[in-house]
C-alpha cells in the first residue's frame, strides 16, 4: 500500500509552507506530495495570505525535490485550455527528473470561478473528455510529426506537439463519484483512478464500474492503479486525535467515520479494509500544514505496519 501526501492550500498555505512539508514527505519516506487545484477557500478559513498555483508550485517543488512523485488532486478542466495545459505538465515533467502526474477533472467549484473571472460552462463533462484527448494525443505524437484535433469545443491544426515529457507517458489520474461517465473516461484515458473521500461500500462499488469499463476499453482491469483519498487525523492516544480534529474544525467520530482517524493501529486496520476493498493507494488529505510531528508519526507508526 502507498501511502501518499495530499494537501489543500487554498486553504491557506505559502509556498515554503508547502516546501516544508514537501521535503518532510521525501524525508519521511512517503511515496508522493499531490496538491489540489482551488483559488478559493472552503469553510470557515481566512484563506490566507491567499492561493497559489497548483502548476507553478509543482515546478519550484520538482527542483527542490529528489525522489518523490508530484502531482494535482485534481488539476481543474475549467482553469486552463488543454494545449497550454500540455506544455505545462510536460515542461514541469522535464524539470523533476520524470516525476510528474497529472490529475485531470472537470472543475466544480463555481465560486472560484466568479471570484477570479474564469468562465464557467455548463457542458464540463464533454470538455473533460476533449481535453484528455488532447493531451495525451499532443504527448503521444511523434517527434517531427503533428496532432490534429477537431471536437466540439477545442480545434488544433497542425500542433507540433512539443515539448514532451520526460518520461514516456505521463501517468493519468481520473477519480469521482459518476456512475458512468467517470468510469468510462477513466476506463479510457486513465493510469489511476481515485475514489475521492467514499466510504468503503461506496469505493468497492466504484472501482468495479472503473474496471468493467478498462475491461470494456479493451485495456483490462489491472491496467489500472485504484486508490482512495481520505482525511488524515492520526495520534498516538485520544487527546492527541481530539487536539488535532479541533485544530482542523472537525470532530472525532466524524473523522473516524468518514476519514482516516484515531490511534496508529486503528488507521491501520482502516487501510485494510480499504485494501480489501481495492485500493492499491491512499491520499492522506492532511490539513493542518504545520503539524510535521503528525507526518512523523503517520511514517514511524502507519507507514511502516503497512510496508
Amino acid at each position: 500500500m502507498d501511502l501518499r501526501i495530499f494537501t489543500e492550500p487554498q486553504q491557506g498555505a505559502t509556498y515554503d509552507t508547502l516546501l516544508t512539508v514537501a521535503k518532510a514527505t521525501e524525508d519521511l519516506g512517503f511515496d508522493a506530495f499531490f496538491r489540489s487545484d482551488h483559488y478559493l477557500r472552503m469553510g470557515a478559513v481566512d484563506g490566507l495570505p491567499g492561493p497559489t498555483d497548483a502548476w507553478i508550485t509543482l515546478a519550484g517543488l520538482a527542483r527542490e525535490t529528489k525522489r518523490i512523485r508530484l502531482g494535482t488532486l485534481m488539476t481543474a478542466g475549467t482553469f486552463r485550455l488543454p494545449g497550454v495545459l500540455a506544455i505545462q505538465v510536460a515542461q514541469v515533467d522535464q524539470m523533476s527528473g520524470g516525476r510528474i502526474e497529472l490529475g485531470l477533472g472537470a472543475g466544480w467549484f463555481e465560486e472560484e470561478h466568479k471570484a477570479y473571472g474564469i468562465p464557467f460552462p455548463k457542458e464540463k463533462i464533454g470538455r473533460l473528455e476533449e481535453q484528455l484527448a488532447i493531451v495525451t494525443g499532443l504527448w503521444a505524437t511523434e517527434t517531427g510529426k503533428t496532432f490534429d484535433f477537431h471536437g466540439q469545443f477545442y480545434d488544433l491544426t497542425d500542433s507540433p506537439a512539443l515539448p514532451k515529457p520526460a518520461q514516456a507517458k505521463v501517468p493519468v489520474l481520473i477519480g469521482g463519484h459518476g456512475a458512468t461517465r467517470t468510469p468510462r473516461l477513466a476506463g479510457q484515458y486513465a493510469d489511476e483512478f481515485n475514489m475521492p473521500f467514499a466510504s468503503i461500500e461506496d469505493t468497492e462499488r466504484q472501482f468495479g464500474r472503473v474496471r468493467a469499463a478498462a475491461e470494456a476499453a479493451g485495456r483490462g482491469p489491472d491496467a489500472l492503479t485504484y486508490s482512495n483519498a481520505l482525511v488524515a487525523c492520526v495520534g498516538k492516544d485520544d487527546a492527541e486525535v481530539a487536539r488535532r480534529a479541533a485544530v482542523i474544525g472537525r470532530q472525532v467520530d466524524e473523522l473516524k467515520a468518514n476519514g482516516l482517524a484515531g490511534s496508529p493501529a486503528e488507521v491501520v486496520e482502516k487501510i485494510g479494509r480499504y485494501a480489501e476493498a481495492g485500493a492499491q493507494r491512499i491520499y492522506l488529505q492532511i490539513l493542518d500544514l504545520d503539524d510535521l510531528d503528525h507526518l512523523e508519526l503517520i511514517s514511524s507508526q502507519v507507514q511502516s505496519q503497512l510496508a
